[in-house]
């Protein structure tokens, strides 16, 4: 229950100075150095200056420890809640220092009375923030979530980044955990969310797919509670019924026949070879097509996504296309890479049940002659762990791939079973890979981010 009220202790922090003695300031307080020194740093490598630093406790480094550093490369400021590293006026003492970051990041979040449109999800929930940026950004100004930075220190650092005169923001929210969503929600206090979908993600730390839909749909509970409203996707399972606590909602689902005569926003899936096609229609029932940079039949909700809230907030209809077919992925998600005549489809940021299925089937219906699969371990799904393994190897053999490759121990024992080629890491993966002088090839390259995968392509 720890993560519930951690946000709400932070009231007050205390202020030495040179003679030693304290004074109480009050969040307001930090908030009015903040607004004088409005960049924040937790990296004293990345002190910029005229900042401030607060220094968090992590599991490897304590934040206290360099506070010192950080003052000398220009922190204005140094947050710190270990009273032994205080040495002067440019530290401010706090009972915890990344609760004060959380509060004070949930105090600036309030001064903005625009939409806060707030997205989570088992999958795809970074590609689906990046695409609703775009969209969105081509017609607004717009803040967004960088990067990866969605759990309980970058929501805040995110936040603290909103600048006067912003008209929309996105923050995504990862969790593995229940409660988590919640915690975030009652920092950014988003006016508007969506879920991407609810599958097979972080097992261990939910406790089974049941905590996974209880865990995401804290989403939906917090915007219910608080009046504001949800994009729903129909097409995916679990989500209307977890959406029954929130009174505004708007639906979208995929369509074959665009109208407009039906309620729900409606997209429809044009092709997926080499890329996902689709289309929608404008108030008049002009058709518009997209053509995006993406791969794979499961990147069409991300799209369906982004155009229906382009679509909600109004962005012209021409901008939208513009916005998805600028958009190439990047960062291992779903990233197609063209190395001599070979092609790779590098899908190594994370991986669970759900998305590896989801890769795997694509995989299978994109055209090449000469098909490969390289699957890592899928990890924290705890005691699901071995029979999900199972299940993904039996789909790779039943895809009539040229080979499945797989590494690591999670999928040893299933593939030497099934007669797979095996490695027990990339390291000996890549020894064997570089042997091969593989050509005109199709590689589909799949794991969770411990697995480093994408090391396999290193020179």
């Amino acid at each position: 229950m720890r993560l519930k009220w951690r946000l709400f202790l932070v009231n007050t922090v205390i202020f030495p100075n040179l003679r030693g003695s304290t004074r109480t300031m009050e969040t307001q307080e930090l908030y009015n150095l903040y607004l004088k020194h409005p960049k924040v740093a937790i990296d004293s490598r990345k002190v910029e200056k005229g900042c401030l630093f607060f220094s968090i406790k992590g599991e490897r480094f304590d934040g206290n420890q360099f506070a010192s550093r950080a003052l000398a490369a220009g922190a204005a400021y140094a947050i710190v809640d270990d009273p032994s590293v205080v040495q002067g006026d440019g530290y401010i003492l706090v009972p915890d220092s990344l609760q004060s970051l959380q509060a004070l990041a949930r105090h600036h979040r309030r001064q903005f009375f625009i939409p806060v449109i707030g997205i989570t999800g088992s999958n795809g929930k970074t590609t689906t923030k990046e695409l609703v940026a775009a969209v969105l950004g081509s017609h607004y100004h717009l803040h967004y979530t960088r990067g990866n930075l969605n759990n309980h220190i970058g929501v805040p650092l995110t936040l603290l980044e909103m600048k006067e005169g912003l008209e929309v923001a996105i923050i995504e929210m990862g969790a593995n955990h229940q409660g988590e969503i919640d915690f975030l929600c009652r920092i950014a206090e988003p006016s508007h969310g969506l879920i991407t979908n609810i599958g097979k993600a972080h097992l261990e730390g939910f406790g089974g797919i049941e905590g996974v839909k209880k865990g995401k749909s804290e989403l939906y509970r917090f915007l219910g509670a608080t009046g504001g409203m949800a994009f729903v996707n129909r097409d995916e399972r679990f989500l209307e019924a977890l959406a029954a606590p929130v009174a505004k909602k708007v639906f979208y689902r995929r369509s074959d026949n665009l109208s407009l005569q039906e309620r729900d926003l409606e997209v429809r899936l044009l092709d997926t070879r080499p890329f996902v096609r689709a289309a929608f229609i404008d108030k008049d029932g002009r058709q518009y097509e997209v053509n995006s940079r993406l791969i794979g039949a499961y990147n069409f909700n991300n799209i369906m996504t982004a155009i229906a809230l382009g679509k909600y907030f109004k962005v012209p209809c021409d901008k939208i296309v513009a916005a998805i077919e600028g958009y190439i992925p990047d960062n291992m998600r779903s990233q197609v890479l063209q190395r001599q005549s070979n092609t790779f489809v590098l899908d190594a940021y994370n991986a669970n049940p759900t998305s590896m299925r989801e890769a795997l089937l694509s995989f299978a219906a994109m055209e090449g002659q000469r098909k490969v699969a390289i699957l890592g371990d899928m990890l924290e799904l705890g005691e699901e762990s071995q029979r999900e393994h199972e299940r993904i190897a039996e789909l790779a053999a039943q895809q009539g791939f040229d080979d499945a490759i797989f590494v690591g121990p999670q999928f040893e024992g299933v593939a030497r079973a099934a007669g797979f080629r095996h490695f027990a890491n990339v390291a000996e993966l890549k020894q064997w890979f570089d042997a091969q002088h593989f050509q005109n090839c199709h590689f589909l390259i799949k794991g969770s981010r411990g697995m480093r995968l994408e090391d396999v392509l290193g020179e």
